[in-house]
């Protein structure tokens, strides 16, 4: 039976994807999370988005598609690769996982189906530091299209964040009322280490420069 009221949410437990989730919560009274483990160096933010999950009574579902990992070599999921601390002039910082975002949504849809669900969320953003080719709104439309085609469905993948910078995703945040949540218990750190994080890996330093940027806006 489809669940039109129900969304499944591509869930790390990061910043974004936690966002993410407490919108899909207001939205949807129906919401399931979905985390995936590829290979990354740390698995401690599997376990954050359970424990989040789980404290919002929200469904978590944990699938393996580590298979990514040996296929294109990156810093986030080989040890021996040194993190690009600033983004090339020319070309992706090797933070990027060729073709992660499109396998997650892929697995997200074939498992959403199976439930009877047909809204995607994930927290992907145009406006975020890297950009990343799978973060941008004419791939997810086009991804979108392929889904709908390759199993005769009509999903719909949400993207909150799409036009928001990290500032605006703090705002978000808050007017959701997990501002605290969100800064005390996810995982942005591309080194894995919780809440404010390591502060010098290009994740942390976003996320405090949008913390800012919101905290003094908001004293405005």
């Amino acid at each position: 039976m489809k669940q039109q009221e129900a969304a499944l949410v591509c869930f790390s437990g990061g910043q974004d994807s936690t966002t993410c989730l407490f919108w899909a919560k207001k939205h949807f009274p129906r919401v399931e999370a979905v985390c995936f483990t590829y290979g990354q160096k740390h698995s401690l933010e599997i376990e954050v988005a359970r424990k989040i999950a789980s404290e919002a009574s929200i469904p978590f579902h944990l699938l393996d598609v580590s298979l990514i990992s040996q296929l294109a070599p990156n810093s986030l999921t080989d040890t021996s690769i040194p993190m690009d601390q600033d983004k090339p002039s020319d070309s992706y910082p090797n933070t990027f996982v060729p073709g992660r975002n499109m396998v997650f949504l892929t697995f997200a849809a074939i498992m959403a189906r199976s439930k009877g669900i047909f809204n995607l969320v994930t927290g992907v953003s145009e406006a975020d530091f890297s950009g990343y080719p799978d973060c941008r709104d004419t791939f997810i439309r086009s991804l979108n299209v392929t889904l709908n085609l390759a199993m005769d469905e009509q999903f719909v993948i949400h993207t909150p964040l799409m036009k928001r910078d990290k500032s605006d995703v703090w705002e978000l945040s808050d007017k959701l009322g997990v501002f605290n949540l969100v800064r005390t218990q996810t995982l942005t750190c591309y080194n894995g280490i919780l809440a404010d994080g390591c502060g010098h890996c290009p994740a942390c330093k976003l996320r405090k420069e949008g913390l800012n940027k919101y905290l003094q806006r908001k004293k405005q």
